[in-house]
């Protein structure tokens, strides 16, 4: 029980640290986001091998690593789709785009959903043919009355649901496969900042220490999010954490809207709720599923 309350804690603060991210990136509004991402993907090698000895987490020889080579290329691929991922998210959070940031995490479930029924045959659920079908909704009651795709978040919540997917393949532990998805791209990564360099052309190296830290420190706040995560995983259900997902973009919403002044405007607000009605109809539909579990054992054992 102890352990379970402690997986809950590290899950809800994983979380909270990913909400409140978009406070850091306001030091950098004219931040030059190749550079950005390329300084993350360098920077985030060294600190993912410092974490994984500080946790004392075992760490494959290349060896084992090689010997995989289906868990290696859906590693380099899921590195590939991060990037995407990431790239969009960092750009709306230095354009004053948080709410666009928030909407992507918000639809990323139902994209998760959906590329789970595509992919891994799996059912879609009562409560989640309704959600896809109130997404889908929402984001065209946005296209009506704008005239265009909210791309930045679809790019988003698509991509880093393509992520999650490629997870299901790679038989690395959580740690392991971030270091090497990170490792994989770091070459690229650092001939893109020497070039930079050499050309004069580098925001980080050409601004002064703070700027450079900030740069530099891209890669700890976002990964350490993520080390937090990892160690709740193996301690709570993943119903919970399944639950908790959403403190992350439900922070950067309540950020967007009453920090940094981003109109939430009436069609955005009927768009959001009907994503949101969605979201809170297969939270229902878990809460129940739990429920019954606890009420009906002996219906989940076989017996």
């Amino acid at each position: 029980m102890q352990s379970h309350r402690a997986g809950n804690a590290l899950a809800a603060f994983s979380f909270v640290l990913w909400g409140i991210l978009p406070l850091y990136y306001q030091f950098l509004p004219q931040a030059d986001i190749n550079e950005l991402l390329a300084s993350r993907i360098i920077f985030s090698v060294p600190f993912m091998l410092i974490a994984i000895w500080a946790l004392r987490r075992p760490f494959p020889s290349i060896r084992a690593i090689w010997a995989d080579k289906r868990s290696l290329m859906f590693t380099a691929l899921a590195g590939l789709i991060m990037c995407v991922s990431w790239y969009a998210f960092t750009w709306a959070i230095t354009h004053d785009q948080v709410l666009a940031a928030s909407l992507g995490f918000f639809i990323n479930p139902l994209f998760a959903i959906a590329l789970g029924v595509i992919f891994l045959k799996e059912r879609l659920s009562r409560a989640q043919s309704i959600a896809v079908v109130l997404a889908i909704a929402g984001i065209g009651y946005q296209v009506w009355h704008y005239g265009e795709l909210p791309w930045i978040s679809l790019i988003m919540g698509s991509f880093f649901a393509i992520y999650g997917l490629c997870k299901k393949f790679i038989r690395y532990d959580a740690l392991t496969s971030v270091t090497l998805e990170a490792a994989i791209l770091a070459p690229v990564a650092i001939a893109f900042i020497a070039v930079q360099g050499l050309s004069g052309n580098s925001v980080a190296l050409s601004s002064d220490l703070t700027t450079l830290l900030l740069y530099i420190g891209s890669a700890p706040v976002t990964l350490a999010p993520l080390i937090f995560f990892a160690l709740a995983i193996s301690r709570t259900s993943l119903t919970m954490v399944g639950l908790m997902q959403y403190i992350e973009p439900t922070l950067q919403f309540l950020l967007a809207v009453f920090l940094f002044g981003e109109i939430f405007d009436e069609v955005k607000a009927v768009s959001f709720s009907l994503i949101w009605l969605g979201l809170l109809l297969c939270t229902l539909e878990a809460l129940l599923g739990v429920y019954r579990k606890k009420l009906y054992p002996a219906e989940n054992t076989g017996f």
